[in-house]
């Protein structure tokens, strides 16, 4: 299938989980802790993969053709990067908190964004907003070297944790604003981000590689869309992708390009 005819697809899918997902977000955080189940019982990691292997299986195979993509999201813990009281939640396909006004994002969106940024074992990739963790984890699976950036503090040590627990000591993280990119590690062939700003910040498109792709959510936060920016001979061809909800950038770059307009 042409890639816009699987783009047209998913702008229609994603519309319908962003709804249902927001939602079930909101009431997620704004209770606190979900209803248990009930039963008192701790759930297996036999439990948590089953869990994880139907969730790949029922909502993001038939949406996601890249077979690399397909085997990171059925390895990746996803329950390790998830608040313990959460964990039971960990394998449905919608966002959760994690705490300091953030959330994880949904399986399907962390790999479509994957997908779309097509890098592979030999890659070097920068991340924008390390959150839980989740999203460098998957990256780990695919690409050959991984950088992270996330400008909460509790959020980056605590991921960094989670992380070195669930065993990808090899990313690189640091504590910063990510609008300003990692200069001394790039180029990279793929920059994705996991938080909104209003314009796509110029010094990530500066630190592509030739053929290189930007992977980001633009826009206000009711209004956002997913954005593929592409270096093509010098130049930087961008494409919408889908619509999309991010919690938005922040930190002094994004802050500082607002008050200059």
């Amino acid at each position: 299938m042409m890639l816009e005819q699987r783009l047209a697809r998913l702008a229609v899918w994603a519309a319908i989980l962003a709804f249902a997902a927001g939602s079930l977000s909101s009431a997620l955080a704004s209770s606190g802790r979900p209803r248990s189940s009930g039963k008192g019982e701790a759930i297996s990691e036999e439990e948590f993969t089953r869990r994880r292997l139907a969730l790949v299986e029922k909502h993001i195979a038939p949406h996601i053709q890249d077979p690399v993509v397909l085997e990171a999201m059925r390895v990746a813990p996803r329950h390790l990067f998830v608040p313990e009281h959460l964990r039971e939640h960990a394998y449905e396909d919608h966002p959760l908190p994690i705490g300091e006004g953030q959330t994880i994002s949904q399986p399907f969106i962390v790999a479509l964004m994957t997908e779309l940024l097509a890098v592979g074992p030999e890659s070097r990739v920068l991340e924008i907003g390390t959150g839980s963790g989740y999203q460098a984890a998957v990256l780990a699976e695919v690409a050959g070297e991984v950088y992270s950036i996330e400008i909460v503090e509790p959020l980056a040590r605590r991921a960094a944790r989670d992380l070195e627990a669930a065993g990808y000591s090899r990313i690189h993280l640091r504590i910063g604003d990510g609008y300003l990119g990692w200069p001394e590690a790039a180029p990279f062939d793929g920059i994705i981000v996991t938080c909104a700003p209003d314009h796509v910040p110029r010094p990530l498109e500066e630190q592509l590689v030739e053929g290189g792709r930007l992977v980001i959510p633009v826009g206000p936060q009711w209004n956002q869309e997913l954005v593929i920016v592409e270096k093509q001979g010098g130049k930087l061809v961008r494409r919408d992708v889908i619509p999309v909800r991010f919690v938005p950038m922040t930190g002094p770059g994004v802050a500082g390009r607002r008050s200059d307009k």
